[in-house]
C-alpha cells in the first residue's frame, strides 16, 4: 500500500511540474518562429496532402500561420520524420507545442524509470524523482523543451534499443535504433559506432535490423516524394553553411582553427572525425565482451555527437542515458548519494552556463564541456575498481 501511494504521489508531482513547465514555456516562447513550427507544419501537411519538400507549399504554410522566420525553402529534415509528426499536426500549433513538451518530459521520466531499475532496492525508488527533476535543468533538456526539438525521439529510440538488446531482441533493437537517422548528422556517426560494436559481437540480427529500418524509412519518404533524398541533400547543404564554426562538433572547431577556410576545415575536420570514430571503434571492438549494451552506448553517444558534421546542444539530449548510469554507479560504488548529487549539480550548472554563453554569443562551442564531462566520468568509472556493493537502503 505504501509503495502504491508513493507511485501515485510521484506521478501527481511530476504531472503538475510537467504541466507548469509546459505552460511557462508556452507563455514566454515564440514557438511560431522556432524549430517546433517546422515539425508541426510538416505533420500538418501530411493530413492536407501537401508535400513539405515543395517550396511553394512550404513557404505558404509559414504565411498561413503567421511564421515570419523562413530560413529554409523546404522542410530541413528527412521527409519520413513528417509522418512521425503527423499526430501533432491534428492539433492547433499552440496545443501541439504544449502536448509535445509534456510528451518530451514523460519520455525523459520513463528513461530514468526504465534505466534506474537496473539497480534494485529502495535506493532506486529514492533516486527516481530527484533524478528526473535534476535532469529537467540539464541544459540540453531545458533547451529541448523551450524550442520543441525532436530530440526526445532519438532519446526514446536509443533507450529502447538498449533495453531490447539486453533482452536479446537484436532485430527489433536494430529497427528502433535506425530511427536515429531521422536526424542524419546524429544518426550516422552513432550507427557507425554501434555497427562496429555489433560487428565485433557478431550480432548480425542487429545489423539487419538497422538496414531494414533504413530501407523502410527510405520507402516511406518515397511514397510522398520519390526525389526526397536529392532535395534533402540540398536543404542540408544550406543548413551546414549557416552553422559553420558555431556548434560543438569537430568540424566547427576545425573551421575555427583553419581561420574559417572551408577547404582546410573539410580536411582537418574529416581527419579528426575519422580519428575519433576509429578510437571509439577500437575501444568498442576490444570491449565487446566486457561492455554491456548500456555501457557501450555511454561511449557511442558522446563520441557520435562530437565526430559529426553539425549538431546543437539540444541534440545532446541522449546524454541523459550515460548521466543516469553515472549517478547509479556512483551510488552503487560509494554507498552514498553525495558524489551523485555533486555530479548532477556540476552537470546542470555547466550545461546551463553553456546555454547562457550560446545566448550571448550565438555560438554553441562551450557545450563541448558536456561531452567531456560525461564521457570522462563514464570512462573513469568503467576502468576504476568496481567493488560489488549493494545500493544503500536509505538516504544516508
Amino acid at each position: 500500500m505504501i509503495k502504491i501511494s508513493g507511485v501515485v504521489l510521484a506521478v501527481l508531482v511530476l504531472g503538475l511540474i510537467f504541466y507548469l513547465k509546459a505552460m511557462q514555456n508556452y507563455g514566454h516562447q515564440d514557438y511560431t518562429n522556432s524549430n517546433f513550427f517546422f515539425f508541426w507544419l510538416s505533420g500538418r501537411m501530411m493530413w492536407t496532402g501537401q508535400n513539405p519538400y515543395d517550396s511553394t507549399q512550404w513557404l505558404a504554410g509559414h504565411d498561413a500561420f503567421g511564421a515570419t522566420w523562413k530560413p529554409n525553402k523546404i522542410f530541413p529534415y528527412p521527409l519520413p520524420l513528417a509522418f512521425f509528426m503527423a499526430p501533432l499536426g491534428l492539433l492547433s500549433l499552440g496545443q501541439a507545442y504544449i502536448v509535445w513538451q509534456i510528451v518530451s518530459q514523460i519520455i525523459v521520466a520513463l528513461t530514468v524509470l526504465w534505466l534506474i531499475y537496473h539497480w534494485r532496492g529502495r535506493a532506486a525508488r529514492i533516486l527516481f524523482l530527484p533524478l528526473v527533476l535534476a535532469l529537467l535543468f540539464f541544459g540540453p533538456v531545458y533547451l529541448t523543451l523551450q524550442i520543441g526539438s525532436v530530440g526526445p525521439l532519438a532519446l526514446a529510440s536509443i533507450v529502447l534499443g538498449i533495453l531490447l538488446l539486453e533482452h536479446d531482441q537484436s532485430l527489433a533493437a536494430g529497427l528502433v535504433l535506425s530511427l536515429t537517422i531521422l536526424k542524419p548528422p546524429q544518426g550516422l556517426t552513432l550507427l557507425i559506432l554501434a555497427g562496429v560494436w555489433f560487428l565485433a559481437r557478431r550480432d548480425w540480427k542487429a545489423i539487419a535490423g538497422v538496414a531494414l529500418g533504413g530501407i523502410l524509412l527510405l520507402a516511406a519518404g518515397m511514397i510522398r516524394d520519390p526525389l526526397w533524398l536529392i532535395k534533402f541533400r540540398g536543404a542540408s547543404a544550406v543548413v551546414l553553411d549557416r552553422t559553420l564554426g558555431v556548434d560543438s562538433n569537430i568540424y566547427s572547431f576545425a573551421y575555427l582553427a583553419c581561420g574559417r577556410t572551408e577547404t582546410c576545415m573539410w580536411i582537418a575536420g574529416s581527419l579528426g572525425a575519422i580519428l575519433i570514430l576509429a578510437a571509439g571503434g577500437y575501444y568498442l571492438w576490444h570491449g565487446r565482451d566486457r561492455l554491456d549494451p548500456w555501457e557501450a552506448f555511454n561511449i557511442i553517444i558522446p563520441l557520435g555527437f562530437i565526430s559529426t558534421i553539425y549538431l546543437w546542444s539540444y541534440d545532446q539530449l541522449p546524454y541523459v542515458i550515460p548521466s543516469i548510469w553515472i549517478v547509479g554507479t556512483l551510488v552503487e560504488r560509494t554507498r552514498s548519494y553525495l558524489q551523485a548529487v555533486i555530479f548532477l549539480i556540476v552537470l546542470d550548472v555547466l550545461s546551463i552556463y553553456a546555454l547562457l554563453v550560446q545566448a550571448n554569443t550565438q555560438r554553441d562551442l562551450f557545450s563541448i564541456i558536456n561531452t567531456i564531462l560525461i564521457l570522462g566520468v563514464c570512462l573513469w568509472l568503467m576502468h576504476r575498481a568496481s567493488p560489488q556493493r549493494p545500493l544503500p537502503s536509505s538516504g544516508h
